[in-house]
C-alpha cells in the first residue's frame, strides 16, 4: 500500500459515519450551545450495574443542587440540578428497576433512537456493551446531544475515528468513562513525572490479573424480558447464551475483548495522559498469549503486549498477569521507569487509585510544568457542557487508547507483530490485519 493509499484510507474512515448514517454538516456554532443554566436533563442508554450508577432521582427536582457520582475524589463539589428524565434499555427488567430508582415519571424506551428524538434532553449517558458504543455515540451527536460514554470508546479503529469525526462535526462534548485522569493520585503522578522527578521515562509496565475462563452453559431461547436482536445490534448473529450476555459479554471478542479492553482502557489511559501521548500512538505492537482451555470465553487467559513509541522513544507493556509493584499493594496498575527512579500508579478506575507519597507531596516549582486537575470525571463533563471545552478524556484521546486495546487483541489473534502507522491509522504491509480494523455490522446497524 502506497503512502497516498494510506492517506485516502484515513480520509475514508474519517467520513465513514457521516456518509452511511446520512449526516448533514451543520456549523458547530449552531449546535454547540450551552444547556439551560437552571438544570440539565439527562437520558440514559444501557441500565446494567454501571449504567444505574449514573441515575439521578427525579425526587431531587426541588433541590438546588445534586452531587455527581464521586468518581474523582471531589466529594465536596456540587453542580446545578442534574435529572434523569429519560431511560432506555433492551431488557425490560432493568428498565423497570431503573424507573423505580429514579422515581417520578421518567420516559421509558426500549429503542434508544426514540430517546434521542427528545428535544429537552441535553446529554446522554451510554453504558451499553462495548459493541454498541460507537453507533449510539455517533447518533447522539447527530441528534445534538452531548455524550458521556463508557470505556472502551469503540470496538474497532474505524468506529473510533468515526466517533471523533461526529463529535467534531456536530460540535458535541464527548467524555469517555476512563475516569483515572480525574483521580487525584493520577494528577499527582503526572505533575511529578512531567517535572522530571524520575528523569526520562523509557518504560511503563502495567500489570493485571488474568481473564476468567467461564464454564460452558447451553444455548437457549432468550428470556421474554430481553430484546436479544436489539442487544446484538451490529455484532454478528450468534445464539443467545446467558453466559455471553449480561455481566459476561466482556470476555467475548465479539462483544468485549477481555481485561485489556476493560481495565486496560483505564490503566493505559492514565499512561497515555502522563506520557503526553494523547495525539499519537505506538509504531509497533506485539502480543503473546494463551487461550482458555475448556472455557466458553474466547479472550486470552494470559496475555502480554509490547507497544513501542518513537519521538520520544519509550515502551508500554500490558502484562496479564504481570508483576505487581513492590511499592504499593494493588490488583492492577503500572510502574513508570525513568533514568532517575520509578513511580507506581495503581488502579485508575476508582477512588482507590493511589501513587507513592513523594508524588503526593511534590509541589510544582515556579516556572515548572503545570498539570490540569480535574474536579471529578462527571463534574468535568458538566463543566464542559457549559464551556464547550474538551473534557479530560475527550473522544480523540479515548480513541487513541482504544486503539491500544484493539491492536493488542489483533496481534494476539494473528500471532505476529504489527507495524502501526499512528498518523494514518493502518497496519503497514498487512492487509489481513487491516481488515480487522473494521467490521461489516449487521442488518441496518453499520457505519
Amino acid at each position: 500500500m502506497t503512502k497516498n493509499d494510506q492517506v485516502t484510507r484515513r480520509t475514508f474512515l474519517s467520513g465513514a459515519a457521516s456518509a452511511s448514517l446520512g449526516f448533514t454538516i451543520v456549523p458547530a456554532s449552531v449546535l454547540a450551545k450551552p444547556a439551560p443554566s437552571d438544570r440539565l436533563n439527562f437520558g440514559h442508554i444501557g441500565l446494567g450495574g454501571r449504567g444505574r450508577r449514573f441515575l439521578r432521582p427525579l425526587a431531587h427536582l426541588d433541590q438546588k443542587v445534586v452531587p455527581w457520582e464521586n468518581l474523582g475524589g471531589a466529594g465536596d463539589r456540587y453542580m446545578r440540578p442534574v435529572l434523569s428524565t429519560a431511560l432506555c434499555d433492551v431488557d425490560s427488567s432493568r428498565l423497570d428497576m431503573s424507573a423505580t430508582m429514579v422515581g417520578g415519571r421518567p420516559r421509558l424506551f426500549k429503542d434508544f433512537r426514540r430517546l434521542l428524538e427528545l428535544k429537552d434532553i441535553d446529554a446522554v449517558f451510554i453504558a451499553s456493551p462495548d459493541h454498541w458504543h460507537a453507533l449510539m455515540t455517533i447518533m447522539a451527536c447527530q441528534a445534538g446531544k452531548d455524550v458521556y460514554v463508557e470505556k472502551p470508546a469503540a470496538k474497532t479503529v474505524e468506529e473510533g475515528r468515526a466517533m471523533v469525526t461526529a463529535a467534531e462535526r456536530y460540535g458535541r462534548v464527548v467524555q469517555v468513562g476512563s475516569q483515572g485522569r480525574s483521580q487525584e493520585a493520577a494528577y499527582h503522578a503526572k505533575k511529578y513525572i512531567n517535572n522530571g522527578q524520575i528523569g526520562t521515562v523509557s518504560e511503563v509496565k502495567c500489570w493485571h490479573y488474568e481473564n476468567p475462563r467461564g464454564d460452558w452453559t447451553p444455548n437457549e431461547e432468550p428470556p421474554q424480558r430481553l430484546d436479544y436482536d436489539s442487544w446484538l445490534g451490529p455484532a454478528r448473529e450468534i445464539p443467545y447464551n446467558r453466559t455471553r450476555t449480561h455481566g459476561s459479554f466482556r470476555w467475548m471478542l465479539d462483544f468485549g475483548g477481555g481485561q485489556i479492553r476493560d481495565r486496560g482502557a483505564h490503566v493505559m489511559s492514565v499512561a497515555q495522559w502522563i506520557m503526553n501521548a494523547d495525539n499519537t500512538g505506538p509504531v509497533s505492537v506485539e502480543a503473546t498469549g494463551e487461550p482458555h482451555h475448556g472455557g466458553i470465553y474466547d479472550s486470552p487467559q494470559h496475555m502480554t503486549v509490547t507497544y513501542e513509541y518513537k519521538d520520544p522513544d519509550w515502551t508500554l507493556i500490558w502484562a496479564q498477569p504481570g508483576e505487581p509493584s513492590q511499592e504499593l499493594d494493588a490488583r492492577y496498575g503500572a510502574v513508570y521507569w525513568g533514568d532517575k527512579g520509578r513511580l507506581t500508579v495503581t488502579y485508575g478506575d476508582r477512588n482507590t487509585t493511589d501513587t507513592e507519597q513523594q508524588a503526593k507531596d511534590y509541589e510544582i516549582p515556579y516556572g515548572g510544568i503545570e498539570v490540569f486537575k480535574s474536579p471529578g470525571h462527571g463534574e468535568n463533563f458538566e463543566d464542559c457542557i457549559r464551556t464547550r471545552e474538551k473534557p479530560v478524556m475527550h473522544i480523540e484521546s479515548a480513541h487513541r487508547v482504544s486503539i491500544l486495546c484493539i491492536l493488542g487483541n489483533i496481534s494476539y489473534r494473528l500471532r505476529r507483530k504489527l507495524e502501526w502507522d499512528p498518523v494514518n491509522e493502518i497496519v503497514k504491509n498487512d492487509q489481513e490485519a487491516n481488515r480487522m480494523l473494521s467490521r461489516p455490522g449487521r442488518g441496518t446497524w453499520h457505519l
